[in-house]
């Protein structure tokens, strides 16, 4: 399971994006750059996977499942996996984009910088609430994050070689152990500390104890409306009933249907 649920991740990323066409499958062109090379998509896996089920769909139904709503469904199945349920409904007929722009995504995907302002107009430009951002950043319960995204909280936050007063001193200092400069790049440290593996709750737990692994999740409890939310969805069921209708509204952005983009036969390439 500590693979599939990189499709949680997937479904966030293209739905932040430029809506839910599948266009960060899509590869690199000789003139053009495409999504999956802008920085904030590098560490996102399972291609392959999804390569072998669109693979397996057009040997039995030709031309008939794209490829985003089989990135909608596995998000979801790769949840719902560890309850042996589905966790919420996903509506299909999606159809696949033909454009995917590494600037574009750079633009879009809301970086682990941002402040609370940001993040909430980020999410606004998207038809989607401060109660969605909230609930949303709660699927940091699960996977890593790369040191270069961080470490500025832990030795130059400010720009004056400080520390981010905001971050649990005991945990800055592990982070530490796990991140020694600024120029580590490739170190990979759990989102949620004791509870990577596992979709639940947690997260908010280590939200509210001041380890939020970067700086967009400490932006959080900046904000009071959000910091209560995030303090409310310490309740699993409230949280899992949450994310549920969060993921639903996401999944329905800018959304291609009837005659609108195509139905990639290779969600790597454009139909030719």
């Amino acid at each position: 399971m500590g693979r599939s649920i990189c499709f949680l991740v997937f479904l966030i990323a293209f739905g932040l994006l430029g809506g839910c066409d599948a266009s960060v499958l899509l590869d690199s062109t000789p003139n053009n750059p495409a999504e999956k090379e802008a920085v904030p998509n590098l560490s996102l896996a399972g291609f392959d996977v999804i390569d072998e089920v669109k693979a397996q769909l057009e040997q039995t139904c030709p031309g008939v499942v794209s490829c985003a709503d089989i990135v909608a469904l596995t998000a979801r199945d790769s949840v719902s996996y560890q309850f042996k349920r589905s966790m919420w409904e996903v509506l299909t007929g999606r159809r696949d984009g033909t454009i995917s722009r590494e600037s574009e995504a750079l633009a879009n995907i809301p970086s682990p910088f941002l402040n609370f302002t940001s993040l909430k107009q980020s999410f606004a430009n998207k038809t989607l609430t401060v109660q969605d951002l909230v609930v949303l950043t709660g699927g940091h319960t699960i996977g890593v994050g790369h040191c270069e995204f961080f470490s500025n909280r832990l030795y130059n936050f400010t720009g004056k070689n400080d520390e981010d007063p905001s971050l649990n001193p005991t945990y800055a200092a592990f982070l530490k152990t796990k991140c020694p400069n600024l120029s580590d790049n490739t170190t990979t440290v759990e989102m949620d500390p004791g509870s990577s593996l596992s979709f639940d709750a947690h997260y908010y737990y280590n939200l509210k104890l001041n380890q939020g692994l970067f700086q967009s999740d400490a932006a959080l409890l900046t904000d009071a409306d959000a910091s209560n939310l995030a303090t409310e969805l310490q309740d699993t069921t409230k949280f899992f009933t949450e994310f549920a209708q969060s993921m639903v509204r996401m999944g329905a952005i800018q959304v291609l249907t009837g005659t609108e983009g195509q139905i990639r036969k290779n969600c790597s390439v454009v139909n030719s």
